[in-house]
């Protein structure tokens, strides 16, 4: 039995956890991102009685919009709380499996470490449950299974994170990487997992895999290489304390340093899948990085070598840190990600004073706030219009070229047949060669609309 000291210390040390994961997260509770707005208004579609990929337009993995159910799709603090226990669920794997491959000193490092860079972190990565974090238990718990000894658990979990994000299609590699003896367990249960996983997903072939192809395959860098390099640098730069630990790790002899390589190795082709290195891709890198730094952090010997971690945490604390303390302070506008938060804002006043019962809304460019501030049900089966013009949403404000044309020309024909009552335009006053009046095929069903409203984003259209 452990004595109950230990025990008292391990729960203050999760209470401070969550803790400090809630605190930052309580900071957003009256704003809103666009990457958790997407998952919510997937969400409300659901509630509203809509069918998932049958009933409306989705390309991301269902867990997306199925995680917003477990607090009924509501925003403000219990969004924030609902996001501070999923992070903690990430931060309780990231310590079982560190524990289990090195013991209970480095699973304490490593859950630590978790919760601390799923603080100070990009707020655009950290705050939004959406694909990239969502994936985060699934890969550590691939890990903790391998580490224990259960391959066949690993190979389920390893199909169980395709609910989360279609990255996780390296993470069977890396079971059979570690376990290469067990390779016909692990396959064994990751198909029979994937075959639960397709069934529960039915209908996701083509906006979740063959627009998922497409999107991948179009990258808006003109030189990935070169932008990835530096992008990779500038992340682990302000990840320096990771790295330094797990530098110190790599240094010394030990039988996992090869598959902990080969994890951190799969874990950076995940980060470039796409070859657009947003800052929410190298999530990916976090759970491999944090685990093998547990580990040389917790053998670090010399005040000087802990003194030196220490102070490189503080970068990522007080550069992030000013961030959540400027959006607690009503100041969202200063990051780059919240630009547009205050027009939605504008926006869905606008809507809702105009609307009445049994009103719906479409709209136009992706701009998933709105679907979720307006308060109005879906009036047609797509959430922005990246499907309708073809244009994805890393580069369609200073963009035209379409890269599914042929796509969005079908799902504009089944877009004039329907009718909601409000259409609000996102799009076209940032970009006005994609605005909806724009498309010839659409002429004759937006004759049925007129002008209502406007701000400096937003053109608002109501069904005469």
């Amino acid at each position: 039995m452990r004595p109950r000291s230990q025990a008292w210390r391990e729960a203050a040390f999760w209470a401070a956890c969550l803790g400090l994961l809630f605190s930052v997260r309580l900071c957003h509770a009256g704003v809103l991102w666009a990457d958790e707005a997407y998952g919510l208004a997937g969400a409300r579609r659901l509630l509203e009685g809509a069918a998932l990929y049958r009933d409306f337009w989705f390309d991301k993995p269902p867990l997306y919009a199925w995680i917003y159910l477990c607090w009924g799709a509501r925003i403000g603090w219990p969004l924030r709380l609902g996001g501070a226990l999923y992070a903690l669920l990430t931060c309780w794997l990231a310590g079982r499996a560190a524990k289990a491959l090195f013991g209970r000193r480095e699973g304490l490092w490593a859950a630590g470490a978790i919760a601390f860079f799923l603080s100070f972190d990009h707020p655009a990565a950290i705050i939004s449950p959406a694909p990239d974090f969502l994936l985060l238990p699934f890969t550590l718990g691939t890990v903790w299974a391998l580490a224990a000894g259960r391959p066949a658990a690993a190979g389920f979990s390893a199909a169980a994170g395709l609910l989360a994000n279609v990255k996780a299609l390296a993470l069977p590699a890396l079971a059979v990487l570690w376990r290469p003896a067990d390779w016909k367990r692990i396959v064994a249960a990751y198909a029979a997992g994937f075959a639960v996983v397709w069934m529960a997903a039915d209908g996701w072939q083509e906006p979740v895999w063959a627009w998922g192809l497409r999107y991948a395959g179009d990258s808006f860098l003109g030189n990935p290489l070169l932008e990835g390099l530096r992008r990779t640098a500038n992340w682990a730069g302000f990840h320096a304390a990771l790295v330094m630990a797990a530098a110190l790790y790599f240094r010394r002899a030990d039988p996992l340093r090869g598959r902990l390589a080969a994890w951190l190795a799969l874990s950076l082709g995940m980060a470039a899948v796409g070859a657009r290195f947003f800052p929410r891709y190298y999530l990916a890198l976090l759970p491999a990085l944090a685990t093998a730094a547990a580990r040389g952090a917790a053998a670090a010997r010399g005040r000087r070598m802990r003194v030196l971690l220490a102070l490189a945490l503080l970068v990522p604390a007080v550069r992030f840190g000013s961030r959540h303390v400027a959006t607690l302070l009503g100041r969202p506008s200063a990051m780059r990600d919240l630009a547009l938060w205050e027009d939605c804002r504008e926006a869905a006043g606008k809507i809702r004073a105009l609307a009445r019962p049994g009103d719906t809304l479409l709209v136009w460019g992706y701009r998933p706030e709105l679907n979720v501030l307006a308060g109005l049900p879906g009036g047609a089966p797509f959430l922005d219009s990246q499907p309708l013009t073809g244009v994805l949403a890393d580069r369609h404000l200073r963009s035209d070229r379409p890269t599914a044309a042929a796509w969005a020309q079908r799902n504009r024909r089944r877009l004039a047949q329907t009718r909601p009552t409000f259409i609000a335009d996102g799009l076209g006053p940032l970009n006005p060669a994609l605005a909806v009046e724009r498309y010839p095929d659409l002429h004759s069903w937006l004759a049925d609309y007129e002008p209502a409203a406007e701000t400096r984003g937003f053109r608002i259209w109501r069904r005469k």
